[in-house]
């Protein structure tokens, strides 16, 4: 079956954050087949693949992009394709990159295993250099294995046959940009950036692979627009090393440049590590001066009080699904975001492309970054999870978009945690975890309703009614006790929980739709843009009438197949005007 749709190509480098010169990119057309009683392994399919269908990458062949477009679940596919290492990488170790692959992805080269990844949103990679052979095209075979379990992180991707609710057709195989990349055996690992703007200073944990000689030499350079800020130079004695260095200096009034969403200023750094008086590897990257606290019940950006003005985003093009079909595409998202008013995004469900990221951070856009729910709770569950998460975390650190993680969403994989002792410690412990890494974001445990300990409170609500909005929730101390049930059906806190003077959000509300049998939106449609725009502003405006609301989510972005209670439509044309939205967001808070 093939579909008949726009050609897109992402070529562009996936990991901007972290960027060097010597790499390939591997998406395009690859051979494609369908396993599904997993025979192939037994058949020797990487070792002597016949392939007969062509498949897109990184689009999934559940979508039109593929060339494929077919929305039934297949549990083994299989992808392959050859390259060639460039005359000039000859020597260098190889590096396969995946972006993101869902959701057991094994590799092989010429036929020899490479190795393993599990889970379907982080990135992750294989050293192949054993394995290719400089002479000739070299042979790249994947298998991905996925299945309708619900105890691996799904998100949004339903686990039956057919869409049902908020669940959409899933999500098989690679689903973001393959890449090779050239090092030598000396080579940077990863760098993690920490900035303070209280001391004006950024640290850096840098970790560096291979045996270093002793007069090896590791430089960083930081410039701000083209102008050198600082640079300095560290002799390594070891692989993991740690270093702080203050930014202070006279192109700025204030000494530092701070990155906000009204000026959201990047440092960019390079990263250069030489042996024996050789360059052997150079990085480009940039970070971000901001700072994220909590004081008071608010949610401070670098220690001024911020109102949050967010839309609920989770993702999903036409032709594309998951995939972001291009920059171009992921710019219109964030470009209409701020047009319309909004300060920020919550990232529902779904790991982000980088380069999303990327744009946030030279964009301003606030992101809130969601992990993808489970829907059983079990020790498989709890592995999974724990395991992909802590990815997650260290990959996207340095983005100075990312404000808040939340790891979990309405009770999602987690149903009896109201009582159930075990379900609290095992959102306590992701919590706990989530903080050895990142003592500098705030953790959301459990985004909706029922939490544990949790930086914010953040709550649920589509009622549709402004007045009846404002009067269940102006009694701050009634709507966050364990007396009643803030949204008619949820506690705000799990059994053995309290208040503790954290902020409150409203984090999802609204998901209005105009009338249309073809999908469903929350509570009654409307049939006008006038009737839109009152409900909006009627609900918006009562929530910011309650003084100790500190932001607000509303729901959401764009229309997504079945749900249709988006400001775009699927295709991103504007429902309605997208300045009478933004005068709604842009009103002033009044207390009633």
């Amino acid at each position: 079956m093939t579909a008949s749709v726009t050609t897109y190509q992402r070529t562009e480098y996936p990991r901007p954050q972290f960027k060097r010169q010597s790499w390939i990119n591997l998406n395009g057309t690859w051979k494609f087949a369908f396993d599904d009683h997993n025979v192939g392994e037994k058949g020797g399919w990487h070792e002597k693949p016949s392939f007969s269908t062509e498949i897109q990458v990184p689009f999934t062949y559940e979508t039109k992009a593929s060339g494929i477009g077919e929305e039934k679940f297949h549990p083994y596919i299989w992808y392959q394709r050859t390259f060639e290492i460039p005359k000039d990488e000859i020597g260098k170790r190889a590096i396969l990159r995946f972006q993101a692959s869902d959701y057991v992805t094994k590799v092989w080269v010429n036929g020899r295993y490479i190795g393993e990844h599990v889970g379907g949103y982080a990135a992750f990679s294989f050293d192949i250099s054993h394995a290719i052979d400089h002479t000739k095209e070299n042979e790249l075979v994947v298998k991905v294995e996925d299945t309708q379990s619900c105890t691996q992180p799904r998100g949004k991707q339903r686990w039956t046959d057919k869409n049902f609710g908020c669940w959409y057709v899933q999500n098989t195989g690679i689903w973001q940009t393959v890449w090779l990349e050239f090092l030598n055996e000396e080579s940077i690992e990863s760098v993690k950036m920490t900035p303070n703007i209280d001391t004006g200073s950024i640290a850096f944990d840098y970790k560096l692979n291979g045996e270093l000689a002793e007069d090896s030499r590791l430089e960083t350079t930081i410039t701000f627009s083209g102008k050198k800020v600082k640079q300095f130079s560290l002799t390594p004695d070891r692989l993991n090393i740690h270093f702080e260095v203050n930014l202070a200096s006279e192109m700025h009034e204030w000494k530092v440049f701070h990155w906000a969403p009204q000026h959201p200023n990047l440092y960019d750094v390079t990263f250069r590590l030489y042996v024996e008086g050789e360059l052997v590897d150079e990085v480009d990257s940039y970070f971000g001066m901001r700072k994220i606290s909590i004081k008071n019940g608010q949610v401070l950006l670098n220690n001024v009080p911020i109102y949050q003005k967010l839309l609920l985003d989770q993702g999903y093009w036409t032709d594309t699904m998951l995939t972001p079909p291009s920059d171009e595409a992921m710019l219109e998202d964030i470009d209409k975001t701020l047009q319309m008013g909004f300060n920020g995004v919550r990232k529902h469900q779904k790991i982000e492309d980088e380069r999303f990221l990327y744009w946030c951070d030279k964009k301003g856009l606030l992101v809130w970054s969601e992990m993808a729910a489970t829907y059983e709770f079990s020790d498989e569950a709890v592995e999974n999870f724990t395991n992909e998460w802590l990815e997650i975390v260290q990959q996207h650190y340095n983005h100075p978009s990312i404000i808040t993680w939340v790891p979990f969403n309405e009770s999602w994989g987690i149903p009896n945690i109201l009582v159930d002792e075990k379900q609290q410690k095992f959102t306590e412990a992701i919590y706990y975890l989530t903080k050895s890494i990142d003592s500098e974001r705030p953790v959301i445990v459990n985004d909706g309703w029922e939490h544990t300990i949790s930086d914010i409170i953040a709550l649920h609500d589509y009622e549709e009614l402004g007045e009846a909005f404002y009067e269940r929730y102006k009694d701050k101390d009634k709507i966050l006790s364990s007396e009643i049930t803030h949204n008619h059906h949820k506690y705000a806190f799990a059994e053995g929980y309290e208040y503790k003077g954290q902020p409150v959000m409203l984090t999802e509300y609204g998901g209005i739709a105009f009338n249309d049998d073809r999908g469903w939106g929350y509570g009654n449609q409307v049939d006008s843009e006038e009737a839109f725009l009152k409900r909006y502003q009627e609900i918006t405006d009562a929530i910011k009438a309650i003084p100790y609301i500190s932001g607000y989510c509303y729901t959401q972005t764009t229309d997504v197949q079945q749900e249709i209670n988006g400001l775009l439509r699927e295709d991103r044309t504007p429902k309605i005007s997208l300045d009478k939205i933004k005068k709604v967001n842009d009103t002033r808070r009044t207390n009633r």
